[in-house]
């Protein structure tokens, strides 16, 4: 893999903190989409929502504060607020799909130039289910993508088309990588709107496969 510099998990999650707004149900995904429960601003009134039913999920537990039976989607433990509301996996998933959730962060092994996202499954390797993920791209209003630029590998995960199975066709409308900020509009395509701390466009056009423009 690369050297160049960039977001760490921690800086990532924080970013894309930033794309939550005053009065907004949200949903996280599974990995660094997690950590954004950590950076929200707290003059703004967000309420997260998960899969696994429940509405209002607090930070991450200190440890003496860990409750087995309180949990996300993910299996993480989690913490509740005073105004948390608890129901069936059904009823969430009704309300995903019904579509009042504002936004979604997920993650992803690949990003397509025109928005489509694969991020449910590698072929020959054992998959417990597609999970929520599915849902969440065709009900929710908004979907950010949070991940590495590139594979360990050092193969990009920004492509012209996805090569893993699909999760949803322009579905996308963010993505933000340890390099920097896109956004996507599913006709025009890709643009580099900002750059992470020591990484230039150079350094991010020789880890992208996909096309985009720079407004940076």
């Amino acid at each position: 893999m690369t050297d160049i510099a960039g977001w760490n998990r921690n800086q990532m999650a924080a970013r894309a903190a930033q794309e939550l707004e005053d009065g907004f149900y949200v949903n996280l995904g599974i990995g660094i989409p997690t950590l954004v429960a950590n950076y929200i601003d707290q003059d703004i009134d967000v309420t997260l929502q998960s899969e696994n039913g429940m509405l209002g999920m607090g930070p991450f537990p200190y440890d003496d504060e860990v409750d087995p039976d309180l949990i996300n989607a993910g299996k993480q433990t989690i913490t509740e607020l005073r105004r948390t509301s608890y129901f069936s996996s059904a009823d969430s998933f009704g309300m995903i799909r019904g579509g009042p959730i504002d936004l979604s962060v997920l993650g992803a092994m690949e990003v397509s130039e025109k928005g489509d996202l694969a991020n449910w499954m590698i072929p020959g390797k054992m998959v417990k289910g597609m999970g929520g993920a599915m849902d969440l791209v065709a009900g929710v209003k908004r979907v950010v993508v949070v991940m590495d630029h590139a594979s360990k590998a050092g193969a990009p995960k920004l492509l012209h088309e996805c090569s893993l199975p699909l999760t949803g066709q322009k579905v996308v409308d963010m993505v933000i990588t340890n390099l920097g900020v896109f956004k996507i509009d599913t006709e025009k395509g890709m643009t580099l709107i900002e750059l992470a701390p020591g990484v230039s466009v150079e350094d991010v056009k020789a880890l992208t496969q996909a096309d985009f423009e720079v407004a940076v």
